[in-house]
């Protein structure tokens, strides 16, 4: 199944859900929430992979990982806020391409601190639309490679890659209000490549991450 095709069957289920939780929320009495200052964790998980990737015959495939963090939401009146962010995230992909004349196979780990600005958009007191820039940091990159006659020399190439640290990119979901539970559901891409200065022999791309969390919410 190609991404388009992913990210269709993924719309799908999220507009599903959507459906099912807005009709049981009609015969809710819950006290709507949404001009109060909130403050809450979250944590989740993240199915990633890459796009607009370039290197000698690359091709990656997605992977999972962890996601965990804390939120505020800062109201502006009853339709709109602000929602900054700091998310520990592991992102990735299984990767493999050609480099000295040989194949290679490996997964590839990356945590990052993701710290997004969200502009919230909220039409009813359970379902809030989330949009906004967000900047990451590369806190570790771990790779796990398949041995081959020049496994060695494609792993010290690998090391020796210049590599963005911080890279800017954009996120874009909405959020499922329940009480003090918020269920989440956004999907996050890179502005910028991995490279740091463009010229290594390794891979270059973007990242690209659908996440799922479900979190809890302080409020007086």
């Amino acid at each position: 199944m190609n991404l388009k095709n992913k990210i269709t069957a993924i719309t799908a289920v999220l507009f599903l859900t959507i459906i099912s939780i807005s009709t049981a929320q009609k015969s809710s009495t819950d006290v709507d929430n949404r001009e109060k200052l909130q403050f809450g964790f979250k944590v989740g998980a993240d199915y990633s992979n890459v796009y607009d990737a370039s290197g000698e015959e690359f091709k990656a495939d997605p992977k999972f990982g962890a996601a965990g963090g804390i939120f505020l939401r800062i109201p502006f009146g009853k339709y709109f806020g602000i929602q900054p962010e700091a998310v520990i995230s592991q992102k990735g992909f299984k990767g493999r391409g050609t480099l000295f004349l040989d194949t290679y196979t490996f997964t590839r780990t990356t945590t990052y601190l993701d710290v997004p600005l969200l502009f919230e958009l909220k039409p009813s007191e359970f379902f809030t639309l989330v949009v906004g820039p967000q900047f990451s940091y590369l806190l570790n990159q771990r790779d796990q490679f398949t041995s081959s006659a020049n496994s060695y020399y494609q792993e010290l190439e690998f090391e020796h890659s210049s590599i963005r640290k911080n890279i800017f990119g954009a996120v874009g979901g909405f959020e499922i209000n329940l009480k003090h539970i918020v269920l989440g559901a956004r999907v996050g891409i890179d502005l910028q490549n991995n490279n740091g200065d463009g010229t290594s022999t390794t891979p270059r791309y973007k990242n690209v991450c659908f996440q799922g969390t479900i979190g809890y919410s302080f409020y007086r």
